[in-house]
C-alpha cells in the first residue's frame, strides 16, 4: 500500500493555474529582493531570494507535463527542503537571515 506522502509528492502536476500562482509569488519575492537591495537593507543571505527560488521550483513542478510524476516530485521535494532550511535558519540564526 503506497503512502499518502508518496501519493501527494509524486502525483501528476496540477497544471497551469497553480504554476501561474507560484510564478506570480516568485515575481513578488524577486521584486522585494530588488527593492531591499536598492533601499540598502539587503544582505547576501536574504530570505527574499530563498522564497523566490522555492516558488520557482514549485512553479516548475506544477508546470510539467502530466506524465512527469517523478520529476515533479523531485522539484517539490527540493522546494520543501529549501523552505524548511529557511525556517531552521530563521529559528536558530535569525541575525543572519533578517540582517
Amino acid at each position: 500500500m503506497p503512502s499518502t506522502v508518496s501519493d501527494v509528492l509524486f502525483s501528476e502536476p496540477s497544471g497551469c493555474v497553480n504554476a501561474l500562482v507560484m510564478f506570480s509569488g516568485a515575481l513578488v519575492f524577486a521584486g522585494l529582493f530588488v527593492y531591499s537591495g536598492i533601499a540598502g537593507a539587503g544582505s547576501v543571505f536574504s530570505w527574499h531570494l530563498i522564497m523566490f527560488v522555492g516558488c520557482v521550483l514549485s512553479g516548475i513542478a506544477e508546470s510539467l507535463p502530466t506524465d512527469r510524476h517523478r520529476a515533479a516530485g523531485v522539484f517539490r521535494i527540493s522546494a520543501m527542503l529549501l523552505l524548511i532550511g529557511l525556517l531552521v535558519t530563521l529559528i536558530f540564526y535569525p541575525e543572519i537571515t533578517l540582517g
